[in-house]
């Protein structure tokens, strides 16, 4: 098992903690295994938003997600962001960190964005060093999380999934498998969305997230996907997880809701589905006791 991954192996499934739903979490009981938050949310000195954290993780597991670290610039990584990030991690003890293999700082400016990356050995390097530098500072293993793109670069010479894979192998970070930004993608690019899944290593994976997206159409007419976390999760995302559960067994799962967030009872009604259907595979992949 993938050190990043040696967890309770009980069916887990969270949603993003959102400012209008902390109250009623907190005078409510459990409902839900774990909450998320944007580490970025966080790297302040004081105020509220650490507050109501406090109070949070007195109750549940927390997964803190970065959005900052640009693991896929070109330049050095932001030493300052990395120290507070540490300070944040230090402070809260979450279950696990996760950022994004992508990009949204160069030459000083930082873009409101998490950009795509060409899959060629030089960036696999690049990607590999600025891993390997977040994992000493921490002093933990960090999850890696599969992006949603919109273009490919002609310079890439690996896919996606060998690309992921070969990152795990070089660094032992883990991974945090995103199923609607491999639907999303695979759409976009006109792919299979479950090959990226098949091809990634079953061990590193320590977390999932499921999302809504949106549908457009781009200039030639051909659907196009983005991935906005403004809506529920779409049917065609639900049936990748399930098949996804089928060969990984149960994950931690986490619900995405950053935009048009409905009431909390809605959130929490995905999040039971998801544990339900970790529970399914559950059942079918582990003999009962007494079972002949």
């Amino acid at each position: 098992m993938n050190a990043c991954t040696n967890i309770d192996m009980r069916l887990l499934a969270g949603i993003g903690l959102k400012a209008m739903h902390v109250g009623e979490l907190l005078q409510g009981g459990p409902a839900v295994d774990f909450l998320e938050v944007h580490a970025e949310n966080y790297l302040v000195a004081g105020g509220p938003f650490l507050k109501h954290l406090e109070r949070v993780r007195e109750r549940w597991p927390l997964s803190i997600h970065g959005v900052g670290l640009s693991i896929g610039g070109d330049g050095p990584l932001d030493r300052l962001h990395l120290e507070r990030l540490t300070a944040l991690l230090r402070r809260f003890e979450p279950q696990w960190f996760s950022e994004h293999l992508a990009w949204s700082s160069h030459g000083g400016h930082w873009f409101n964005d998490l950009l795509p990356l060409p899959y060629d050995r030089i960036t696999l390097n690049r990607v590999c060093d600025h891993i390997d530098e977040v994992q000493h500072r921490l002093q933990r293993c960090m999850l890696l999380e599969n992006p949603s793109t919109y273009v490919e670069f002609a310079a890439s010479t690996m896919d996606e999934g060998s690309f992921l894979t070969e990152v795990v192998r070089r660094t032992g970070c883990g991974l945090l498998l995103d199923v609607n930004n491999a639907y999303v993608s695979a759409v976009n690019h006109r792919l299979d969305p479950w090959a990226l899944i098949a091809a990634l290593p079953p061990e590193a994976i320590g977390e999932i997230h499921l999302a809504g997206f949106a549908e457009d159409r781009d200039a030639v007419g051909d659907r196009l996907l983005i991935d906005t976390h403004g809506a529920p999760v779409a049917d065609a995302v639900w049936s990748l997880y399930q098949r996804a559960l089928e060969r990984l067994g149960p994950v931690p799962t986490l619900i995405e809701r950053d935009n048009d967030v409905p009431a909390l009872g809605l959130l929490l009604a995905e999040a039971e589905r998801a544990r339900r259907a970790q529970h399914d595979v559950l059942a079918v992949t582990v003999p009962q006791v007494g079972a002949a």
